[in-house]
């Protein structure tokens, strides 16, 4: 009988943010894998944040490449292949993901993997803070209040989903901005979205950065970097509880 895949959200980088049904399922598990890709060097940002909490022995690292796609189905067959190894004998395995693994997470490719492998696996998930919420709890930004829209895209989709976001929700936040970011500031600009704007990389670990989107224009950043975009908020406290007749909801 298949055993039990769990895939752990341990959050974007502060080790003080894993949660304690994180921390349960870390110690259930028989194996904890954690991805490693070229950037991060031998040890990633996964393995950083549960490192203190897991039983070295336990661990193992799978590699990614985040700057060559060709090997990317490659990687996820020899990924799913080590943990489907531990979930066939009936064991726990569980893999960690940076933020949430519901949410642009390589948890989401080794789920169906190993599930082709075993088909009568199960699947659980943790939950995670993601770097939105790290990003607004650090800059003090307020994602939504009232009846406020959000909309949460990748850069990596194209100016023109930026755009669109931009034009049609209150709150945007982009993630995955890097090389786009000296562009990204351009859009913010000519959609008047670039003052409130506010950028993040790093989070909660060395080398932090939180500041204006504007401070810099043409500084590019790494991948893993977040944009929040609020609305200008000019409305006395609780005005946005209302519907579009003005009624409060």
């Amino acid at each position: 009988m298949s055993g039990l895949l769990i895939g752990i959200g341990v959050g974007p980088g502060d080790p003080e943010h894993l949660t304690l049904k994180a921390l349960k399922a870390l110690e259930r598990a028989d194996r904890v894998f954690v991805p490693v890709t070229e950037a991060a060097g031998e040890t990633g940002r996964a393995e950083h944040v549960v490192a203190a909490h897991v039983d070295p022995a336990k661990v193992e690292r799978l590699g990614f490449s985040m700057r060559d796609a060709s090997v990317r189905q490659e990687n996820w067959d020899r990924a799913g292949a080590a943990i489907a190894a531990v979930c066939g004998d009936g064991g726990t395995a569980a893999f960690c993901t940076l933020g949430d693994p519901n949410v642009y997470s390589t948890f989401t490719y080794m789920w169906h993997t190993v599930r082709g492998l075993l088909p009568d696996l199960v699947v659980e998930t943790v939950p995670g803070i993601t770097a939105m919420q790290d990003l607004a709890a650090r800059s003090g930004a307020i994602l939504t209040e009232g009846n406020e829209s959000l909309t949460l895209l990748p850069l990596t989709a194209g100016e023109d989903v930026l755009r669109a976001a931009l034009r049609g929700s209150d709150t945007v936040v982009a993630y995955k901005g890097g090389r786009h970011m000296p562009r990204v500031r351009e859009v913010l600009a000519e959609e008047g979205r670039l003052e409130q704007a506010i950028y993040g990389e790093h989070l909660g670990v060395d080398g932090e950065e939180v500041q204006a989107a504007g401070a810099d224009t043409e500084r590019r950043g790494p991948y893993l970097s977040t944009v929040i975009v609020p609305p200008a908020r000019t409305e006395q406290r609780g005005g946005r509880l209302t519907d579009e007749t003005g009624r409060a909801i």
